[in-house]
């Protein structure tokens, strides 16, 4: 039935609501991850101007467009488009900025002495700089390449590849090809060392 008294429903209206939200979370998203217009139109097929228009409002988000995106981001589908979490099981997850650029999203959800990250590292140019800071970090490569500097090392890891070392000993890390890279991090302020219990039998 239609409505006459020139009010919208209160479902549209939070559907709307919804909807409006979308265009500032993909312009938030494509700024954390150090991405241009013309990189993302490149990743994802959709036109500069067709991205533009959906960051600014200027177009509605659509499935066919929403897609490509949250595979060029990495993230759900729902994370873009802000579905309700009542009754959702799954532990969300917020991306957060590093402060020498690039993503950052931690995985542990209690205090302890070793806590988990997802790291999102873009290209930090070709003049590392070098930092020191009590802790030990342990380095899995997801995606993409990495290139690792450790005192007078200075090393390029893949997919699958691992590094550990003590903190204390100047480093820095950056994608190594220029587009970001995926890393899982485990970092132990104190000092502490992963410890394998479990090994393969020879």
């Amino acid at each position: 039935m239609d409505r006459l008294d020139g009010h919208e429903p209160a479902e549209a209206s939070r559907h709307r609501a919804v909807l409006d939200e979308v265009g500032p979370r993909l312009k938030r998203l494509r700024a954390q991850r150090g991405l241009t217009l013309a990189a993302l139109a490149e990743e994802t097929g959709i036109s500069k101007s067709t991205l533009s228009r959906l960051e600014s409002g200027q177009r509605r988000p659509s499935l066919e467009l929403l897609l490509p995106l949250a595979g060029a981001y990495r993230v759900p589908l729902d994370d873009l488009v802000g579905a309700p979490e009542v009754g959702d099981p799954r532990v969300r997850l917020n991306p957060r900025p590093l402060p020498s650029g690039g993503t950052f999203v931690p995985l542990t959800r209690m205090p302890g002495p070793l806590q988990a990250y997802k790291l999102l590292i873009p290209d930090r140019g070709t003049e590392p700089e070098l930092k020191t800071h009590e802790g030990y970090e342990w380095l899995y490569v997801l995606d993409g390449r990495l290139r690792l500097v450790l005192g007078e090392h200075d090393i390029v890891l893949g997919p699958g590849e691992v590094a550990e070392w003590d903190t204390r000993l100047p480093h820095w890390f950056s994608s190594a090809d220029g587009r970001p890279v995926e890393v899982l991090s485990l970092f132990g302020r104190q000092g502490e060392r992963m410890h394998v219990r479990a090994k393969p039998q020879a």
